[in-house]
C-alpha cells in the first residue's frame, strides 16, 4: 500500500502548517453539515478544533473530539502530526461567529452569510488583499506553507463557487451519506441569483457565493513566493478555481484518499477542469485496529482541518508512513 499517490518533492528547510478558520451560516441548515453534534454547534467547530490542535485538548466546552459514532475528528490527526513534526501551526481568523480561544492572525472578516438571500462575503476583496499581505509576509519566513481550513458547511459554498466558474462539480461531505439533495437545492437557488445579477469574475463570485476562507486563501496563494500546498478536498479545489480565474496558476492540493475516492464527489475531474495537481495520502486507517478511525474508510468525516496535508508534511519531513500511522493511533486512542 502506497502512503502517497505521487512524488512528494524536496524536503523543506523551513516548513509551516496553517489553517484558515471561518463560518458560513449554511452550516446551520439541518442535515447539511456533519461537523458538529447539531447545526448550531457547527458554528463552534473551528474554535474547538483549533484548541485541540494547539493545546492537545478542548478547553472551552465539555465535549469530546469524536463524532457521535466514535469517529475521531480530523483535528486529532492534525494535532498528532504537529507533535510529530514539532511545528507550531498558524491559525487565521477569516470570520468566526464565536471568538477564537487560541492565538490567531485576525484579518478582520465576518462570518459568511447565506448566499441564497444575498452576498455571502461582502468583504471578499478586503479579505483577498489581507491574504495577499500574508502571502508576502510568509514568503519571508517559510519555503513550504501547507494551508488547511476549517469551515463547516464549506463544501456547499464550494459547490456554488465551482459551478459558478462553470465546473461540473460534485462535492464531498463529512457525512458517510452525502446530503446531495440539500446541497443541490442550495446551489440551484444561489446560481439562479448569480445569473440574475450577472455575477462574473473571481472575487465577485466569492463575494456572492463563497465563504470567508476562500478569498483569504486565494490571496495568500496569489503572492506566496515559496511552495504552497492547499490541504483539503473540494473546498480547496474551489480556492484553486478562484486563483485560476484570476489568471494565476493555482497551488497543488493534498487530501486524503477518502475524499479523493469519494464516489459522491468527483475530485479528479474537478482538478482537471481547474488545472491543478492533486495528491492524496492513504493512511490505511482500516488496518490500525481502531474502530473509530476505521469509519473514515466507510466515508465518515474523510478529511478536515488540513489532516491529509499534515500527514503529507510529516512524510515530506522524513517521517515514515508506519511512524505516522502509529502516532495517529496513539493520539486518537488517548481521547477514547
Amino acid at each position: 500500500m502506497s502512503f502517497l499517490s505521487g512524488t512528494p518533492g524536496e524536503p523543506p528547510k523551513r516548513p509551516l502548517f496553517g489553517a484558515v478558520l471561518a463560518n458560513t451560516l449554511l452550516s446551520t441548515i439541518p442535515g447539511l453539515s456533519g461537523a458538529g453534534p447539531n447545526p448550531e454547534m457547527t458554528l463552534l467547530t473551528p474554535v474547538l478544533d483549533s484548541e485541540l490542535i494547539i493545546r492537545g485538548k478542548i478547553t472551552s466546552h465539555p465535549v469530546r473530539p469524536n463524532t457521535p459514532t466514535g469517529c475521531p475528528t480530523p483535528a486529532t490527526i492534525t494535532r498528532a502530526m504537529m507533535e510529530l513534526t514539532g511545528i507550531n501551526p498558524l491559525f487565521i481568523n477569516a470570520g468566526l461567529v464565536h471568538p477564537p480561544t487560541v492565538p490567531t492572525v485576525d484579518v478582520r472578516g465576518t462570518p459568511g452569510n447565506d448566499p441564497r438571500t444575498g452576498d455571502a462575503v461582502p468583504g471578499a476583496r478586503h479579505l483577498f488583499e489581507e491574504g495577499q499581505w500574508l502571502g508576502r509576509f510568509l514568503s519571508q519566513h517559510t519555503d513550504l506553507f501547507v494551508l488547511g481550513e476549517c469551515v463547516p458547511g464549506g463544501t456547499t459554498t464550494a459547490l456554488c463557487v465551482l459551478r459558478a466558474f462553470g465546473v461540473d462539480a460534485r462535492v464531498s461531505s463529512s457525512f458517510a451519506r452525502n446530503p446531495v439533495g440539500i446541497k443541490e437545492e442550495v446551489s440551484r437557488v444561489v446560481l439562479a441569483r448569480l445569473e440574475k445579477e450577472g455575477v462574473t469574475g473571481s472575487l465577485d463570485v466569492l463575494r456572492a457565493a463563497g465563504d470567508p476562507m476562500m478569498p483569504v486563501a486565494a490571496g495568500i496563494a496569489s503572492t506566496f513566493g515559496g511552495r504552497m500546498v492547499l490541504a483539503g478536498g473540494t473546498q480547496m479545489l474551489a480556492v484553486a478555481a478562484s486563483v485560476r480565474a484570476l489568471g494565476i496558476d493555482p497551488p497543488e492540493i493534498v487530501t486524503t484518499r477518502y475524499v479523493h475516492d469519494d464516489r459522491s464527489a468527483n475530485v479528479p475531474e474537478i482538478a482537471r477542469a481547474v488545472g491543478c495537481r492533486v495528491l492524496y495520502v492513504d493512511p490505511g486507517f482500516g488496518e490500525l485496529g481502531h474502530s473509530g478511525l476505521a469509519r473514515y474508510c466507510i466515508g465518515e468525516v474523510k478529511e478536515g482541518m488540513g489532516a491529509g496535508g499534515s500527514m503529507f508534511l510529516a512524510n515530506l519531513m522524513g517521517h515514515h508512513a508506519d511512524e505516522i500511522r502509529s502516532k495517529v493511533f496513539e493520539s486518537v486512542s488517548s481521547y477514547t
